[in-house]
């Protein structure tokens, strides 16, 4: 059994995630639902084979101390996958993320249209948030290389790993990856602040210090773009808070209140009308009523102030699941499950 032959059935069947576990036969997930693949069940010697495959020797040490190990592989002229290595029952196993490589246009993902008007911003703080697999770096390789097509600025981007691969067209873009590039995300940002960037794009805004360097490159006149793991807006306000000691988080909320432009709250659906994913996406555009909920710690009212902001191009992410299900693209189940009022998107479906 040969690994590439695994990789290539599931490129075939659209798949975004290859697990390949010890004991047990590949399983890949494809559009959400976990399928198992015609392969027979990997012995401890094919997983061997395949760790030695797809890693290098300081790697592999790396992973005999941890026993849990995060890094790239590509296959040359096929596809790029984002890896973890680790243990389970004292067996090998690998979970494989396929990384598209070639940047999809902004116009081709369903999103709203303010998202593009969002990457003519000059500076300031834009986030896009939701949970692991929602399409959070789509959506930002689409915004930079909308950018990139369309500036002549410089471009850095520090990533974990590197997935999409951009080519520099009117911008100059550089890429760098944790582990091989930089050390840390915080590391790379305070470094990358002297390298002369009119555009930062973090991976993820993962510890205080990352969260601090990168609003303050927002004060400074930068266009920094992130993500974080939160639902919607309001838990995105409140998560950046509470990274903060108590003494220093009114200081906080009036720098996130004078450097956030937008939060871009993403969850992924199985479409029904056709093969693939649709988003549902929630937008928060810092407006200065917004910006006064943040600086006087009334996130509670940030979901009022989206619901009545649509005309401006906020949307709350019941109110996009519902165009979605009136657009036939997502089945009812669904839309009830991912919504933030269950009960009240229930009867707005069947009125």
């Amino acid at each position: 059994m040969q690994l590439h032959d695994i990789l290539k059935k599931a490129h075939e069947s659209d798949a975004s995630d290859i697990h390949l576990v010890g004991g047990h036969v590949p399983m890949m997930r494809v559009h959400t639902v976990m399928t198992p693949m015609d392969f027979p069940m990997l012995t401890p010697e094919i997983m061997k084979g395949f760790l030695e495959q797809m890693t290098s020797a300081p790697l592999r040490e790396n992973f005999d101390k941890h026993q849990d190990l995060d890094f790239s592989y590509e296959i040359a002229g096929f596809k790029r996958y984002r890896v973890n290595a680790h243990k389970q029952k004292g067996q090998l196993a690998f979970s494989l993320r396929a990384i598209r490589t070639k940047v999809p246009p902004l116009a081709s993902l369903n999103l709203p249209e303010i998202i593009s008007r969002l990457t003519y911003l000059p500076r300031g703080l834009v986030l896009v948030t939701g949970d692991t697999g929602s399409g959070k770096s789509t959506t930002l390789a689409a915004m930079i290389q909308s950018m990139n097509e369309r500036y002549r600025k410089h471009i850095i981007t520090l990533e974990d790993p590197v997935e999409y691969t951009f080519q520099s067209a009117k911008c100059l873009i550089e890429q760098r990856e944790l582990g091989s590039d930089m050390p840390t995300f915080s590391s790379g940002l305070k470094h990358a602040l002297r390298q002369d960037p009119d555009i930062i794009l973090v991976g993820e805004m993962r510890d205080l210090e990352t969260t601090a360097l990168a609003i303050s490159a927002a004060e400074t006149g930068h266009l920094v773009l992130s993500t974080l793991h939160t639902v919607n807006a309001s838990q995105t306000v409140e998560r950046i808070i509470d990274m903060y000691p108590a003494g220093q988080q009114n200081q906080i909320r009036s720098m996130l209140a004078n450097t956030l432009q937008a939060v871009i709250s993403q969850t992924l659906f199985r479409r029904i009308d056709q093969a693939g994913m649709v988003p549902g996406i929630e937008v928060m555009l810092c407006t200065p009523a917004v910006r006064n909920i943040i600086r006087e710690a009334r996130t509670f009212e940030i979901p009022n102030v989206i619901e009545t902001s649509r005309m401006i191009g906020m949307n709350s992410l019941d109110n996009a699941i519902a165009e979605l299900y009136f657009n036939g693209m997502i089945s009812r189940e669904d839309a009830i499950a991912q919504a933030a009022y269950p009960d009240k998107l229930d009867r707005q479906l069947a009125a």
